[in-house]
């Protein structure tokens, strides 16, 4: 195994032959390439890649904000390039910007196709109907209205056995910005292709910001992480 994971510690581009696993350079374990972020030594210092799609030498990091901290206080970056290069002090705060950014951007694109409905009372209407994949409550929602739409989903959840995300991961003024309008303080999603491109990018973000423990950490053979419990979108 060791030799397998010093064998993949670095890659040449995003046209080089990727295979489906790769080292983690901060817990020395080998992940799917879904589990982890690619890093990028460019001309101006390191950078996150999380399309991996950047051109030059790259690293890989697991996708949480501990891993990514505890890569930067080893070295890790420098020693696996074997580099001088610059490394941002902030890097597991530009990660968690890079990827709050791509989830808002995502939801934008699903608002554009139609898939959005804004408002206390739309939402809780839209709650009953087939098409429904999850609901969005701005992080700083007055409760009142929360518990009210949360009730109508449980039951939603109970008739269908079926659990519907409900996401406090944004403010309401970020809310607005992706969605072109003022006050967003509740929204439903409804299904679709762009819906689910949001919803694969927001529980990335969500992986990000959750603490995982040594079990977690240490399962090289799953990949399976084991969380600490935590509120969806809460920090």
């Amino acid at each position: 195994m060791m030799a397998e994971a010093q064998s993949i510690e670095t890659d040449a581009g995003p046209r080089s032959r990727i295979g489906p696993d790769r080292l983690c350079i901060a817990t020395r374990s080998v992940r799917p390439v879904t589990e982890l972020i690619r890093f990028v030594a460019g001309p101006a210092g390191l950078v996150p890649d999380l399309k991996r799609r950047l051109p030059g030498r790259g690293v890989w990091v697991t996708a949480r904000r501990q891993a990514v901290a505890d890569a930067v206080k080893r070295g890790a970056f420098r020693r696996s390039l074997k580099s001088d290069l610059a490394i941002p002090a902030d890097l597991p705060d530009m990660v968690d910007r890079l990827m709050a950014r791509a989830a808002l951007d995502a939801l934008a694109i699903a608002n554009k196709a139609g898939e959005v409905i804004c408002g206390f009372a739309k939402t809780e209407a839209a709650i009953s109907r087939q098409n429904l994949a999850a609901v969005i409550h701005a992080r700083d929602a007055g409760e009142d209205g929360v518990q009210k739409l949360t009730a109508a989903m449980k039951r939603r959840d109970a008739s269908e056995n079926v659990e519907f995300p409900q996401i406090r991961t944004f403010k309401s003024a970020e809310l607005d910005l992706a969605l072109g309008r003022a006050n967003v303080v509740h929204a439903a999603l409804l299904a679709g292709r762009a819906t689910e491109t949001f919803l694969t990018r927001w529980r990335d973000l969500e992986r990000f910001r959750t603490i995982e423990t040594d079990a977690g950490r240490n399962n090289i053979k799953t990949g399976a992480p084991v969380t600490a419990p935590r509120e969806l979108g809460m920090e």
